[in-house]
């Protein structure tokens, strides 16, 4: 994958693709089409498991995807800001948003030890991410969607800004946020998925306003208009995600999951934060674990 222009952040963006190939048709599908396949090779990038078959999912089943936004910097190999599991499914026409808080603590099979889940990525990559993700909840990730946290504004800026609901004013790095419903640009839109030190909910409360972002990018993604510059759209996104979806399950995804995407039940892991060798974590009980694991198996359709 290349990093480039600038960085881009958070997850669903690649929904976006899936809509401009619906909402174009004959010659004009078939020139995005082209462009978009070009780009979509650029992001490919394949787990150890693709190229052993291990990760086939038939048409029409359930999916999961795991969204990672990446803080990376010159330098150092960065760990996850942001780590959402999507589950998807066709039949029952329902989502689920899992928003896993990066401090939480985890079992690194690799490491035998302990670890903030934020630091899988550190150690191990996407694949550490994905293998340490699929023990903490006892699910299969069939595909993940890594995006860099910094350049997500400029994609909030190809799609000409989006709309957001604050529910109380603040200020990070010099800018500031007013309460209320509010258009957005992608400088401001970095800001209010970042800030969690004046949120009374903490991580809680910086989770669920980027799930109000991914959600509106969506929106504003699938609108018409925006395909005036699916060009500048598809530069950012092709610098600036890595994923393992082919062109082909992206179609499909367009095509069999839509209306369940349209659909989507958040979901929040409640834990104590604890002081533990000096460090702060976030501990969640194995029957908190337990209980949303239940939960995500019978969404995936799943032996609970």
């Amino acid at each position: 994958m290349k990093i480039g222009r600038r960085k881009l952040t958070t997850q669903n963006i690649i929904l976006f693709i899936l809509a401009l190939l619906l909402m174009v048709g004959g010659l004009t599908y078939y020139t995005i089409y082209r462009t978009v396949a070009k780009s979509v090779s650029h992001m490919y990038e394949p787990l150890d498991r693709d190229f052993k078959s291990q990760n086939v999912v038939n048409k029409h089943e359930p999916i999961s995807i795991l969204l990672l936004g990446v803080d990376e910097r010159p330098g150092d190999k960065g760990r996850t800001d942001s780590m959402i599991v999507l589950t998807v499914n066709p039949i029952t026409k329902k989502s689920t948003m899992v928003s896993i808080p990066r401090d939480t603590s985890v079992f690194m099979q690799s490491k035998n030890t302990n670890i903030k889940i934020n630091s899988a990525y550190t150690y191990k990559g996407i694949e550490g991410s994905v293998k340490t993700v699929e023990q903490f909840l006892n699910i299969p990730i069939h595909y993940y969607i890594k995006v860099n946290m910094e350049g997500f504004k400029d994609i909030v800026d190809a799609i000409g800004g989006i709309t957001v609901n604050n529910e109380f004013p603040f200020t990070l790095e010099g800018v500031y946020i007013p309460k209320g419903k509010q258009h957005i640009d992608g400088k401001v839109a970095l800001k209010y998925a970042r800030m969690r030190k004046e949120d009374p909910r903490g991580d809680l409360g910086r989770q669920q306003r980027q799930r109000e972002i991914i959600n509106q990018i969506i929106y504003e993604g699938t609108k018409l208009n925006s395909l005036k510059n699916y060009q500048g759209i598809l530069a950012a996104l092709e610098d600036n995600i890595q994923t393992n979806l082919t062109m082909d399950k992206m179609i499909d995804i367009q095509n069999s999951y839509k209306e369940a995407v349209k659909n989507i039940k958040q979901l929040e892991i409640k834990g104590e934060d604890k002081r533990i060798n000096n460090l702060w974590y976030h501990v969640v009980t194995d029957e908190t674990r337990n209980q949303l694991s239940k939960k995500l198996r019978k969404q995936l359709n799943l032996k609970t």
